[in-house]
């Protein structure tokens, strides 16, 4: 799946910390993307919504 980030709004959890080993998310029309917070514009990651709706539950919930 490729899609156009140009425009997209990227996010950093706010419990990232200050050593820059972060992830950002986007949300796009057709899917959720993932990058390197220390690589902005190299290469992103594409999950479906629900697959990673799936997953982010599954890290919050994993206590």
């Amino acid at each position: 799946m490729k899609s156009d980030l140009t425009g997209a709004t990227w996010r950093k959890s706010s419990r990232s910390g200050s050593n820059g080993g972060c992830v950002e998310v986007a949300a796009l029309t057709s899917a959720i993307a993932v990058r390197d917070s220390k690589d902005p514009s190299g290469p992103a990651l594409f999950f479906e919504r629900t697959a990673w709706l799936t997953f982010a539950g599954f890290v919050t919930n994993r206590d």
